[in-house]
């Protein structure tokens, strides 16, 4: 595949703001000559954590919480924000123990992925957390999560579930599974 020079960027502006975002137009030139303005959310600069909690028992640990996107309660994976100066590693063991009240000895890295890459550019790195122990930290949550067991042999049937309809809780899921594979 030839590599492609990148668009030049012309201006940037910011065109809307609130609490928690800032949307910018960029003025692009492409290699072709080609302007156009593309919009997206302003970088943050912050990634954010994903972890599918395995249990010894074989289950997997899913919170349920409100989503104000959908307006409804979803199922998916313990997840949360790397804070500045902290190690996503770091940050996935603390919002463990803030969202299911468990830590993890082990945690392996399975990818990192971009939601939406042509309007946003977080990126989150998803973990497969084993080894639990108790440990609770107080969380950001407006209140209380609600901690799901499902068993690792049902996962499958976990896919069609209604309300497990998150993207990156789905692909969490699908690497979680290819790894855990004997």
């Amino acid at each position: 595949m030839a590599k492609q020079n990148l668009p030049q960027i012309l201006s940037k502006q910011t065109v809307a703001q609130s609490k928690l975002f800032t949307v910018e137009a960029l003025d692009l030139r492409f290699s072709n000559g080609v302007e156009r303005t593309y919009e997206r959310m302003k970088p943050s600069g912050r990634t954010a954590v994903m972890m599918v909690p395995v249990t010894k028992e074989g289950d997997l640990l899913l919170v349920r919480e409100y989503a104000v996107g959908t307006e409804s309660y979803e199922l998916g994976f313990p997840k949360g924000l790397v804070d500045p100066e902290e190690l996503p590693i770091d940050a996935a063991n603390r919002e463990l123990k803030e969202e299911i009240g468990l830590g993890a000895n082990k945690l392996t890295p399975l990818k990192e992925v971009v939601l939406a890459p042509s309007y946003f550019s977080s990126k989150m790195t998803l973990f497969i957390a084993e080894d639990l122990y108790s440990e609770q930290l107080e969380g950001d949550e407006p209140e209380p999560l609600e901690v799901i067991r499902w068993p690792l042999s049902q996962a499958e049937e976990l896919l069609t579930h209604l309300d497990f309809s998150e993207a990156r809780s789905i692909t969490a899921l699908l690497l979680a599974l290819r790894t855990l594979k004997p």
